[in-house]
């Protein structure tokens, strides 16, 4: 049985922790034990496929420390190696590398796994963890349903130095902590918690038609951006085309060029004539008809 931690420490857990643990497990799972209905699919000669024990995931969780208190924002997947029982440790590294780009603040606090309680084996990881973090924590959520228990299946374990039968040891410890949520969490969570199923209807149901309107969503996603796509494309086209005017050298590009530019001239100035001709024409025209008023008056011809 783990001691209770001794270190003071205070520990805020977010629920995007909790969700993507909760969703890596279900997925490895599923890969390892599909629905009947895709076993009689795939297993041709209808035997019966050996169901897989619950599997065991594992990952790191990142997040800040500020004095006292540590904050576990995050959380993303690592590659676990059964046969030596050791972590992917390029993999953990691409990874640590990827996720400081994008939050430069948050720090690998430590690691999570998936049971019912922390094993002997957990400690050869948590030792490997330690150059990273010198003191890493070590979430364990456990998947199994007991609707008796009122708490979260969550536990969070500390490293402590103790000294065992004259031998100094590090043991886990557990430690209590506290939910901290922000309003994009307290939304996410919410959208999960409605697709329980209800007295109206089963989960199944429920989850094909939340299914459905994510697929039509795509669907029009995917329409948009193949249109956005499409004229992307011709755009490019004409790009690479007026990209290769000033290239063209030869001589029949030349005459043709000259050909064109100076008939465009000519039009020009042919529309230039025609407008001052008839600018000029109507000036003449109020000239006559002023004329004429001094004609009558005076007995003068016209001017034009």
């Amino acid at each position: 049985m783990a001691h209770s931690s001794s270190s003071g420490l205070t520990f805020k857990l977010h629920p995007l922790v909790i969700v993507n643990i909760s969703d890596h497990y279900t997925r490895v799972k599923t890969q390892l034990n599909p629905p009947p209905s895709v076993c009689a699919t795939e297993n041709n000669n209808g035997e019966a496929m050996l169901q897989q024990p619950n599997p065991r995931v594992y990952g790191c969780v990142i997040g800040v420390q500020r004095g006292r208190t540590v904050e576990i924002f995050n959380s993303f997947e690592l590659l676990f190696d059964p046969s030596t029982e050791t972590l992917d440790r390029s993999f953990l590294e691409k990874k640590q590398e990827l996720y400081k780009k994008v939050f430069p603040d948050f720090y690998v606090l430590g690691w999570y796994s998936t049971g019912s309680d922390a094993e002997e084996s957990d400690m050869l990881i948590h030792k490997a963890l330690m150059d990273i973090n010198e003191s890493p924590v070590y979430v364990l959520l456990n998947p199994a349903i007991n609707h008796a228990q009122k708490d979260l299946p969550v536990t969070i374990y500390e490293s402590e130095l103790h000294v065992i039968d004259g031998i100094p040891q590090l043991i886990f410890a557990h430690t209590s902590y506290t939910i901290e949520t922000v309003e994009a969490e307290r939304i996410s969570v919410d959208h999960v918690a409605h697709l329980k199923p209800s007295d109206g209807g089963s989960a199944a149901t429920q989850l094909a038609a939340h299914l459905t309107g994510i697929h039509s969503a795509i669907k029009m996603l995917n329409s948009r951006i193949r249109v956005l796509h499409q004229y992307l494309a011709a755009m490019q086209k004409v790009s690479s085309l007026l990209r290769r005017l000033p290239a063209m050298e030869s001589e029949r590009f030349q005459d043709n060029f000259l050909m064109e530019y100076n008939d465009k001239l000519l039009v020009t100035y042919l529309a230039m004539i025609t407008n001052c001709t008839s600018a000029m024409n109507e000036m003449v025209d109020k000239f006559n008809t002023a004329y004429d008023r001094n004609t009558r008056r005076g007995g003068r011809t016209a001017f034009m």
